[in-house]
């Protein structure tokens, strides 16, 4: 009589070193959901830690990034100098572009503060809003935002915007919540619509199509995200008193939304930002809120600023999205964007590129990295903020603001020290970015949703939320489960283009969670140490606009939205 096979080992041999390694989503036992469970342990190990043990952000991303390590080579097989590689590529996409973004912005922003000139900054807001703090909250938070994500992303939005609302007066937790919210329904769409570019192409669909699938979505939520901004800022009564203005700026930005993919994808958030911000201007000239008298802010008339100091103001924020503006659009003679991107420096990373192979066997394209430089939103923020120093330093405005060039420019020494645990954080959480999805654990999780059949349309902006969750970036998101989308929705016989839609959407919402993001707005308004308050104050918008995307899928995906979602 044959003996039975021996049953599967519950995790792998340990590689040799150098050999290569294909990401498994069955390593723990054969079985598909033991091993997406184990491969979410080191998320969740950063969470508890977090939010539950209120452990410093640094150290948790430190311990998460061990555990992942630990677990890529003790259970997924992964050989460790392989583990330990993967996380040096994550480094260095945490320092550039994220980390280079981030410095630039923040140091753009310590000019305004440094110089004073933030004060005429407030003022500027309180005309446009009315007096009213919440209002200008609002369009900084929804609008502006919105505008620099369409052109920058990588966190230069977020670290800009979250700033901005600190000056506006707003406490900075309360700042940082409305300015990751506010953001998170154009992420999708950043950076010249750079995630929707990746999940289209790597899940076999046109951009076009997946993103006026995008766009029949976001739409929807863009309508109330005004109002749960006003939530975050002053709960019922804000919304009670100001939901004329919220619906003013979700509509058109829902306009926007709506129409903008089929005309030019690329520009979606930038239009629909455009659109929310002029609607908003032309509404307040009109409408006057009812502010209470601790959200209402006033400026004296002796400190009323005069053109010259109301275009000093802006300075830094009007010429950061000029400056990007002309980097990404610019047509006229030569394509700038693609000159810019063609000084790019690919690096297939050493000890990984080659030995870790994707399904096929083939070499996976996710190890090469690449070296941004003139590409990069950092350096042109850096050129706005080096522009804006000499500016500040020669034009003190009639002496009311006196500065010296040298003085502006030792401001950015100063950024770069008081952001440093930031940036240890940052560039800790990239790491366990990258080990965990080059190992697999993340990917076991995506596996193990979409084996729901047809329920995988509820589940499938799941899978975005995740993959941002733990990279940080909707793009990556897109790296990693744009195939596995449009192979569920062939098994599931969905439609490959709503899937990949969802998963670029999800991506968005799931960057409210992303410690990296949650690292960059604690910094940014000046809050070190408060990003579990953050988290758990944010979690729940996260979830809840996630939730109702995936109520969305479904009905669209059952054909039950009608005129909402038209057929393309």
């Amino acid at each position: 009589m044959t003996p039975p096979p021996p049953p599967p080992a519950l995790c792998p041999p340990l590689a040799p070193p150098g050999a290569s390694f294909t990401p498994s989503t069955t390593a723990v036992g054969g079985n598909v959901f033991l091993t997406a469970a184990v491969g979410l342990l080191p998320l969740v190990a950063f969470f508890v830690l977090m939010g539950v043990f209120k452990v410093k952000t640094h150290w948790c991303a430190l311990i998460s990034l061990a555990a992942s390590a630990l677990i890529a080579v003790l259970v997924f097989g992964m050989p460790a100098p392989m583990a330990v590689l993967s996380g040096a590529q994550g480094l260095a996409m945490g320092f550039v572009p994220i980390i280079y973004i981030i410095i630039a912005a923040v140091w753009l922003y310590n000019l305004t503060e440094t110089s004073g000139r933030s004060q005429d900054l407030k003022a500027v807001f309180n005309t446009i809003g009315r007096g009213d703090q919440r209002a200008q909250a609002l369009i900084v938070a929804f609008c502006f935002c919105g505008l620099l994500e369409g052109l920058a992303g990588f966190g230069a939005p977020v670290a800009i915007t979250g700033a901005m609302l600190v000056t506006l007066g707003l406490p900075p937790v309360r700042a940082a919540i409305a300015t990751i919210v506010g953001n998170a329904i154009n992420v999708g769409f950043g950076a010249m619509a750079i995630p929707v570019t990746t999940a289209a192409s790597l899940g076999g669909a046109g951009p076009v199509e997946v993103a006026a699938d995008m766009g029949r979505l976001t739409w929807i939520l863009c309508l109330f995200i005004p109002a749960l901004l006003l939530l975050i800022l002053d709960g019922a009564r804000g919304v009670r008193q100001l939901w004329p203005l919220a619906l003013v700026a979700g509509g058109a930005a829902a306009l926007g939304h709506f129409l903008t993919p089929g005309a030019s994808y690329e520009l979606t958030a930038v239009v629909a930002s455009l659109l929310g911000l002029t609607a908003c201007f032309v509404f307040l000239l009109v409408w006057t809120p009812a502010t209470p008298e601790e959200h209402r802010t006033e400026v004296a008339a002796a400190d009323r600023p005069d053109g010259g100091r109301v275009a000093l103001a802006l300075l830094p924020y009007v010429l950061v999205v000029v400056i990007i503006a002309v980097t990404k659009l610019w047509r006229i003679g030569a394509d700038l964007s693609a000159l810019l991107s063609g000084t790019d420096i690919k690096i297939r990373w050493p000890g990984v590129y080659g030995s870790l192979l994707n399904a096929e066997g083939r070499a996976s394209a996710s190890a090469v990295y690449t070296l941004q430089t003139l590409s990069n939103p950092g350096t042109w923020i850096f050129l706005t903020a080096a522009i804006v120093a000499v500016v500040y330093g020669l034009v003190s405005s009639g002496g009311r603001f006196p500065a010296s060039v040298g003085a502006m420019f030792a401001v950015l020494p100063r950024t770069v020290h008081a952001l440093r645990w930031s940036i240890l954080t940052i560039a800790t959480v990239m790491a366990l970015a990258y080990v965990m999805n080059f190992s697999g654990q993340t990917t076991a999780v995506g596996a193990a949703l979409a084996t729901t059949g047809a329920a995988f349309a509820f589940l499938s902006p799941v899978l975005g939320w995740i993959g941002t969750a733990v990279a940080g970036s909707a793009t990556s998101a897109g790296a990693l489960f744009a195939n596995l989308q449009a192979t569920a929705a062939a098994g599931a016989h969905l439609d490959p283009r709503l899937l990949l839609a969802a998963n670029t959407i999800g991506g968005g919402l799931g960057k409210i969670v992303s410690p990296q993001n949650l690292a960059i707005a604690a910094t940014a308004v000046d809050a070190e140490g408060a990003d579990a308050e953050i988290l758990r104050r944010a979690a729940p918008f996260s979830i809840g606009l996630l939730l109702t995307l995936c109520a969305l899928v479904l009905a669209a995906s059952q054909g039950l939205l009608g005129p909402l979602v038209p057929v393309p």
